[in-house]
């Protein structure tokens, strides 16, 4: 089974002390970049702000304006850039993921997607749905994703349990590499 690992807005703006820190984003950090070690396919979405905001993004625009212009919240982790290049970065201006240009036909590419990121109640969720959508099957890494706090992140979990296992799968770093990668642990 070919697997892509979807890492999902992995930006400075997510980390500790930052405007919307999330909670594990150190934990999940460091699971990415153990999946990413592997050698597994992957692709990588920013977060930019839509350049014309229509409807209620106009307010959001608005009210995160500081941060929209700033450029190096907007950035990835430095961790992940060694794993970044033009064919595998993509950029959205919507919490979906499947809204980045050229990110779906790249999806359609494997018969599994492996999602990892932040913010687990908002983007991945969001992602989760519009792959359930289009009929790919998923694998969430309950430990390589991030919510604002643990309890806005079990809550987001627990919706995706109620998918599974019709529409993907949940499993822990771990489990995955043992399991998918085929890794003695």
């Amino acid at each position: 089974m070919r697997d892509l690992l979807l890492v999902i807005d992995m930006q400075n703006v997510y980390t500790p002390a930052m405007p919307w820190a999330c909670g594990s984003i150190e934990r999940c950090e460091e699971n990415i970049l153990k999946l990413l070690g592997s050698g597994i396919d992957s692709a990588f979405t920013m977060f930019l702000p839509p350049q014309n905001p229509q409807g209620r993004w106009k307010e959001y625009s608005a009210v995160n304006r500081e941060i929209n212009e700033n450029a190096w919240m907007n950035e990835l982790i430095p961790a992940f850039k060694p794993y970044v290049n033009e064919n595998n970065i993509f950029y959205k201006s919507t919490y979906s993921s499947l809204h980045a240009e050229g990110l779906l036909a790249r999806i359609k590419e494997y018969d599994r997607v492996v999602v990892s990121g932040v913010v687990a109640e908002c983007c991945v969720l969001s992602t989760v749905f519009s792959l359930i959508d289009e009929g790919i099957p998923f694998v969430y890494l309950s430990d390589a994703v991030s919510g604002l706090n643990e309890k806005s992140e079990n809550e987001a979990e627990a919706i995706v349990s109620y998918l599974v296992p019709v529409h993907g799968e949940i499993m822990s770093t771990e489990a995955y590499i043992c399991s998918s990668l085929r890794r003695l642990c």
